[in-house]
């Protein structure tokens, strides 16, 4: 388990998508609307990542990426990657993410799952939507991408979210205190999962 004190600056995000023709509306083949985002061309929406992520994450900051970061080949990610001030990008491998390997240079880690405390909080870090996971009935939270929920959509039973781009209304990356104070409520008790997928009790 990765430890981190509070008193960094920690950001997470996922699916960016940097690069990626279909995601632009302007210039998608994609039929349904709701499964593109609403900019004009290509380049507009790789400025607005670009922009939004180096608006809020400062270089020194910490920011873990939950997959799916570029599409194009290595070249595009060596390119986002240049363009993203923060020194300090832990890289959680999505679908879309094959051609990047554990020794990329690009990332100060990359791996498939990570598990993160954080002061009093505990964190399960994957870029897919899990039924269940480790202290799932002790509070810990369970943060993903994958799914491109809409703001609406983005939490589930538990302390879960979908920290995607797309589910937040600006566009940018989550300080770890806004996930933390979104999920504060989120009970961990009555959580429909059946016995048969997790039989753990608290």
């Amino acid at each position: 388990m990765l430890k981190l004190s509070g008193k960094e600056n920690i950001w997470i995000c996922s699916d960016p998508h940097y690069h990626h023709k279909n995601m632009c509306r302007g210039v998608s083949s994609w039929s349904k609307e709701s499964h593109t985002r609403d900019f004009k061309s290509l380049d507009e929406m790789n400025s607005t990542l670009i922009k939004n992520i180096n608006n809020s994450v400062k270089s020194e900051d910490y920011l873990f990426c939950l997959g799916d970061w570029s599409f194009g080949g290595f070249d595009k990610v060596k390119e986002f990657r240049d363009k993203i001030n923060c020194k300090r990008i832990n890289l959680i491998l999505g679908n879309h993410d094959k051609h990047i390997y554990e020794r990329s240079s690009e990332f100060i880690s990359v791996t498939n799952y990570l598990e993160v405390e954080i002061d009093d909080s505990k964190f399960v870090l994957s870029h897919y939507p899990m039924a269940s996971w480790n202290g799932l009935r002790k509070g810990w939270i369970h943060l993903f991408g994958h799914c491109h929920l809409l703001p609406s959509q983005k939490l589930r039973e538990g302390k879960s979210m979908d920290v995607g781009f797309d589910g937040h209304i600006e566009f940018r990356p989550y300080h770890i205190t806004e996930v933390i104070s979104i999920l504060k409520d989120q009970p961990i008790s009555g959580i429909t999962i059946p016995k048969e997928i997790d039989h753990h009790q608290i």
